[in-house]
């Protein structure tokens, strides 16, 4: 909702629209309705005049922009939303256990969660992050393997035939992936289908699975590919994130762990 007592003009609902398709990912016409206190056909009618002028392409129930969402790359997530990571890398590190086998995806939110294991003490962890290498390199306590491939620029981390290759040999006891966004409609989302195929695969190599998600990213679709993760799996994110998208993916039999910033203890040193 606007909240305002009267509907928006029409000239600035449609920019605000737009923005939202360039932003966040457009919702349903539904969706949009409610948002900004209309009738679904006045909706249709924004979505509709949008596409005329080349703004946004209609899809079912909705439309999507024809200017594609810009990916931030890991340089710039780094320093987004830093008390939300450090509160879900504390909770995740606090979950693993000595002697396992550890399989770290890449993106900024794993990368923090790489620091917090620093201080384990036997642990043998597989990535293929760039950022976790660094991290965990030199660490005694921890064997380390690096799951090889193609180099992806944005996101500092190897995908590919030779990265699915090495994949098909191992299995872990914790699989911890990151995503761009995680809808309770669609599952998780990423820039590319490469990406994709690649998080289903990880998290089929695992016996529990986590996905690290600040809330800011929960119910929302920047891109328009997406993951179907094997169940069981557990999404970690913040305490603030939507409720019904928190209870829907609860429905779906997802576990949800909401952690609240700044929750959570960094792992033993004798006991991890």
């Amino acid at each position: 909702m606007n909240g305002a007592s009267m509907p928006l003009p029409a000239k600035i609902r449609r920019e605000q629209i737009y923005d939202l398709a360039k932003t966040t990912g457009l919702a349903s016409v539904d969706e949009l309705s409610a948002r900004f206190e209309v009738t679904p056909s006045t909706i249709r009618r924004d979505l509709a005049l949008l596409n005329e002028q080349g703004k946004l392409a209609r899809t079912y129930g909705g439309a999507m922009p024809l200017e594609p969402h810009p990916e931030a790359s890991l340089l710039q997530r780094a320093g987004e939303f830093y008390e939300e990571k450090q509160a879900l890398a504390r909770w995740a590190a606090d979950q693993v256990q000595p002697g396992e086998h550890i399989l770290l995806d890449g993106g900024s939110t794993v990368g923090v969660l790489a620091h917090h294991m620093r201080i384990f003490t036997d642990l043998d962890v597989t990535t293929i992050g760039i950022n976790s290498l660094q991290e965990l390199g030199g660490c005694p306590g921890i064997r380390l393997t690096c799951l090889g491939g193609q180099l992806r620029e944005m996101s500092q981390s190897f995908y590919g035939p030779l990265t699915e290759l090495g994949l098909a040999r191992m299995s872990f006891d914790r699989v911890f992936l990151g995503a761009d966004a995680v809808s309770a409609e669609f599952g998780i989302c990423e820039a590319d289908h490469v990406q994709t195929r690649l998080k289903e695969n990880m998290a089929s190599r695992g016996t529990h699975v986590y996905v690290l998600l600040h809330s800011a990213k929960v119910g929302q679709r920047p891109f328009h590919a997406w993951a179907n993760l094997p169940r069981p799996w557990t999404l970690v994110t913040n305490s603030d994130a939507p409720a019904e998208q928190v209870q829907s993916m609860r429905d779906q039999g997802i576990t949800v762990q909401l952690v609240d910033t700044g929750a959570g203890t960094p792992p033993s040193p004798t006991g991890h």
